[in-house]
């Protein structure tokens, strides 16, 4: 939930820069950033809580690119019963010419009981008012909504979506649902939000499996994912998980094979993810996430977690006649980094 005196980052500019889940009322909110829905989740926070305070409050949504002159200076002028204003403005990346003049002009003499949203998704359009409110001109705050790129980020981003809704996820149940919505934030977003309105109670894997088991891979990724990060118990559970929603033994393996190759191609390489990338074939995040799952790692380690695999594969496509001890026996091997 928003609160008014959430600490501020350390940063450059003269005012503070807060975090999208602490962002708190000033004058002017300044929420720069690409990630749309870090800068919507925010946003919705900041009205909230201003309702919270005022039922009262009048919220207005401006256009930057489409603005006209003296708009923005009509909704904030006092009304008749001195309500609490929110005037939310979009696309302030693409401002006219007529909305930079009226927002340099308004923020000196920023109106009182109103707080006014700027979204600014990047680039240069903008720059002498940017540059005006990190300065301190009209008191105001920034909300960073930088780009969610890493696995931690994502999981730290849908841990705050149940705290703030005062729910508890289990950490595996947590990392079960990022790895299925890694790929869209806003489907994440969604996703934490259908459990915290359909399912009661603490969410735990069990509840992610049956809402989300088709998009889940626990039946490939997942598994491997905890294996490969040592979690051995937590990649067994994971295991029958998939079994039990019917996942096939063989895309499974396929899965742990996939992850170990990349693994041994990046195992020693040198130079930024890019570069590597273009040499190997593979995209500069497949770089830096296998050298997140080398941690720990060695070559012996690596070499005979590759026999194992040679060995699983076999095994399931008909060389062992029980697949699954196979496939447990490979977790083994790959959750010890090859040293059993």
């Amino acid at each position: 939930m928003a609160a008014r005196n959430a600490p501020a980052a350390r940063a450059k500019s003269a005012i503070p820069q807060l975090a999208w889940n602490a962002v708190r009322p000033a004058p002017v909110v300044l929420v720069s950033g690409p990630e749309d829905v870090l800068a919507e989740r925010a946003t919705s926070m900041l009205r909230e809580f201003l309702r919270a305070e005022d039922p009262a409050l009048e919220v207005s949504d401006l256009e930057a690119d489409g603005y006209r002159r003296g708009e923005l200076l009509t909704l904030a002028s006092p009304s008749l019963f001195g309500e609490p204003r929110l005037i939310r403005v979009a696309g302030v990346d693409r401002a006219s010419d007529d909305f930079l003049i009226d927002a340099l002009e308004y923020l000196p003499a920023t109106a009182e009981s109103t707080t006014l949203v700027l979204r600014h998704r990047g680039g240069m359009r903008g720059k002498k008012l940017l540059d005006a409110i990190r300065a301190g001109t009209g008191g105001g705050v920034e909300v960073v909504c930088a780009e969610l790129k890493k696995d931690t980020e994502k999981q730290d981003f849908a841990a705050a979506e149940f705290r703030s809704a005062g729910r508890r996820i289990s950490a595996s149940a947590l990392r079960a649902l990022v790895a299925a919505f890694s790929d869209d934030l806003a489907e994440l977003s969604s996703a934490c939000r259908q459990l915290l309105a359909d399912a009661p109670g603490d969410i735990d894997d069990a509840v992610v499996a049956k809402y989300y088991g088709g998009r889940v891979e626990t039946n490939a990724f997942a598994v491997a994912d905890a294996a490969i990060a040592g979690r051995h118990g937590e990649a067994l559970m994971a295991l029958r998980h998939a079994l039990d929603s019917g996942a096939d033994p063989v895309p499974m393996v396929a899965a742990f094979a996939m992850k170990v190759r990349t693994m041994a191609k990046v195992a020693g390489l040198r130079g930024g993810s890019a570069q590597a990338a273009s040499s190997l074939g593979l995209a500069p995040w497949q770089i830096d996430r296998a050298r997140r799952d080398l941690a720990g790692w060695d070559d012996e380690g690596l070499a005979r977690t590759i026999e194992a695999l040679a060995a699983t594969d076999a095994a399931v496509k008909g060389a062992e006649r029980d697949p699954v001890f196979a496939l447990e026996r490979l977790i083994g091997v790959v959750a010890s980094r090859g040293r059993r």
